[in-house]
């Protein structure tokens, strides 16, 4: 009995130590998984800058060096969406990477929500930085303010890539309208702050989850980390003003195209979102216009399928 007893002592031990060695390995895999998955650093030498322009203050993020390239964000996302693609892109461009009036760390001006106007805004930080042309990226509200950019100052847009979302007023835009997934177009009137405030994280949630192609790509991390940004006072009532603004944008893209844009542009649709649509839309607009699919992602492109996008917009700003 003597000798039995310490051999069973001996062998709990050894399962228990197991076991927790086990768990651990489990967290250590989870937690390394959470830390790949969630929103990326810009790389070190990146610099903040605020610059004033247009009535307005940018949070504007800039490193790199050679010829420049304009990375702008869409709604449910700030600048901080493209670090991937910055950290692609700086060691021979300098990459210039705003988040939109009223969105993430900007300054929130009462008015100027048409992307005419942000045209405008993106046009004067170029002023600012000494930059006279640049490649242009952008997403989903991004697209818009880009394709205001891109027609005031055709000179100054080298190439453009374009991804995932339409532009107000031109192609099918009114059947656009008419999506029962897109119902946030027009999610505006006297009490919609009072409706989201203390709700960001539920209100943003409904766009990861419904117009991505898989929900889980979109993790924890990424998720609360726009939805702090978005809760700080006034940020998402100015994000509804850039939805309030479609109608009027609508009237000025429809000026815009009488002149087509003859620079080079890529139109990347999602796979899960717009897809070959996107290609036929900015043929509307361009003489030039590649198109290109983001395979296996909805229109999170940067959250879904970084990889696959940071090589395709790699691949067409560098001529391949």
């Amino acid at each position: 009995m003597c000798s039995f007893a310490p051999s069973r002592r001996t062998s709990g031990a050894r399962s228990i130590a197991a076991i927790f060695a086990s768990i651990l390995t489990i967290l250590i895999i989870c937690s390394g998984r959470s830390a790949l998955a969630a929103v990326e650093p810009f790389p070190a030498d990146f610099k903040i800058q605020r610059i004033s322009v247009n009535g307005v203050t940018l949070h504007v993020r800039v490193g790199g060096k050679g010829p420049a390239v304009v990375l702008l964000h869409g709604f449910a996302d700030t600048g901080d969406m493209w670090a991937p693609l910055a950290k692609a892109l700086y060691k021979d461009h300098t990459v210039i990477v705003p988040d939109l009036r009223g969105m993430g760390l900007s300054s929130q001006a009462p008015g100027g929500y048409d992307k005419k106007n942000q045209g405008v805004d993106i046009a004067m930080v170029m002023d600012k930085l000494n930059v006279q042309k640049a490649d242009l990226v952008t997403h989903d509200i991004g697209n818009m303010v880009g394709y205001a950019l891109a027609a005031q100052y055709p000179d100054r847009i080298t190439k453009w890539v374009v991804i995932d979302a339409p532009l107000p007023g031109i192609g099918p835009w009114d059947e656009i309208l008419k999506s029962p997934m897109l119902w946030h177009f027009n999610f505006r009137g006297p009490d919609v702050d009072r409706l989201v405030k203390g709700r960001e994280r539920i209100y943003l949630d409904r766009f990861y989850n419904e117009l991505s192609a898989d929900p889980k790509a979109i993790d924890e991390a990424t998720r609360n980390h726009y939805a702090k940004l978005y809760a700080r006072p006034g940020n998402m009532h100015y994000a509804f003003e850039q939805f309030a603004a479609f109608g009027k944008d609508a009237t000025d893209n429809r000026v815009f195209a009488a002149t087509r844009l003859n620079m080079p542009i890529l139109a990347l649709g999602a796979e899960k979102s717009f897809g070959d649509q996107q290609v036929a839309i900015m043929r509307e607009v361009g003489t030039k216009v590649d198109g290109g699919i983001v395979t296996g992602s909805g229109h999170w492109i940067m959250e879904e399928q970084p990889a696959q996008t940071v090589s395709k917009v790699r691949a067409f700003l560098d001529g391949k």
